[in-house]
């Protein structure tokens, strides 16, 4: 774990534990089941979602970057606001401008490698070691809003293009999950890539446990209702906030030895 270093304001971003992973993934399940939510219970369209989505995403990421310290609910607010955005705009990509979800999840992965090549290009590195500054924080979070999207994305095509269905999305998700987590304790591949990598992951593994829970049981799905869970699965995340400790920390940035 690294700690925040002498003679530099500290970091704004969470200390990284499975509590952090807990939480992101609850985040990215709500993302999904909120998203829907709103374009397709409440029939507002994945336009008008994304746009409303957006807005909370650039309301609570400059309250963050304009924030001195670490705020947790202010924190995961954002991380709220990334993936509720990005499943909205993920499906306005998939299928209102009728790209599918390959050719969905193709856009979004160049939208993300041009985020990263320009914060490398400005920064001199993609490290999540230390985020307070704001413009390093401001390519933070820009790169969290596509990299949920993009998981979104790919979270559709593995459950419906497939044939695998919700249930069998998420356990391939899970399983590469578990092999990235394997490649952080046991080898000695760069931290920054495992970070992101089960960043990316996190948000189809949530997306397809999300369709498991609301989608009709005739799909695949349990049924359970979009708004419903969605308040359940917020009220678990509130909690895991209260519950687990939070405190400001690195991101694995550094290459292992």
């Amino acid at each position: 774990m690294h700690h925040p270093r002498m003679g530099v304001a500290a970091s704004k971003v969470p200390e990284i534990t499975i509590g952090f992973w807990i939480i992101k993934i609850a985040a990215t399940t709500f993302g999904e089941t909120g998203g829907d939510a709103l374009s397709m219970t409440l029939d507002l369209g994945y336009a008008i979602s994304s746009l409303l989505f957006i807005a909370f995403f650039a309301v609570t990421a400059m309250a963050q970057i304009r924030a001195k310290h670490f705020h947790p609910f202010l924190y995961w607010a954002v991380i709220v606001a990334t993936t509720t955005a990005g499943t909205t705009m993920a499906d306005f990509a998939d299928r209102s401008l009728g790209v599918g979800y390959v050719g969905g999840s193709l856009i979004l992965f160049g939208l993300l490698l041009a985020v990263l090549g320009l914060w490398w290009r400005i920064e001199g590195s993609v490290s999540v070691d230390h985020i307070a500054t704001p413009r390093v924080e401001g390519f933070y979070w820009a790169t969290i809003l596509f990299s949920n999207t993009l998981g979104t994305a790919l979270g559709d095509f593995l459950a419906d293009d497939s044939g695998l269905g919700y249930e069998g999305g998420a356990l391939v998700f899970a399983g590469l999950l578990t092999i990235i987590a394997a490649a952080y304790f046991w080898s000695g591949l760069s931290r920054v890539l495992l970070f992101w990598l089960a960043f990316i992951l996190t948000r189809p593994l949530g997306a397809t446990v999300g369709d498991l829970l609301t989608k009709p049981v005739g799909d695949g799905g349990l049924s359970l209702g979009r708004i419903g869970s969605s308040a359940i699965i917020l009220a678990l995340i509130v909690a895991a906030i209260l519950i687990i400790p939070q405190r400001a920390g690195g991101h694995p940035g550094r290459e292992a030895a």
